[in-house]
């Protein structure tokens, strides 16, 4: 019972993860290559079983939440269709704004 409680009292963390990242695929550009699969540092992306209009097997996106915005798919696609790109952070003035109207009302 106490090794039970143990574990409820334990942090969480590292349970929720906010992607710092975001990859935009184009698909009907893809054959399928699969050198952003390969080269993506955080294994965001898989090949898909599904085909686009080419026949080809493009890139779908497995976990959205480890991407870090680095664009390493982009760079090695040699057709040009993926890219990543960096979420920006919420400014601290804005959130600090908000909270203050949220306390007025």
């Amino acid at each position: 019972m106490l090794a039970n409680l143990r574990e409820l009292t334990l942090p969480l963390v590292g349970v929720f993860v906010a992607a710092k990242g975001r990859v935009s695929i184009v698909v009907e550009r893809c054959k399928a290559c699969g050198f952003c699969v390969e080269f993506c540092p955080t294994k965001v992306l898989a090949l898909s079983s599904a085909f686009n209009s080419k026949g080809y097997h493009p890139p779908h996106v497995v976990s959205p939440e480890k991407c870090s915005g680095c664009d390493l798919c982009g760079m090695y696609c040699p057709d040009f269709a993926i890219y990543g790109h960096k979420l920006q952070a919420p400014k601290a003035e804005a959130t600090a704004e908000a909270k203050e109207v949220n306390n007025e009302g």
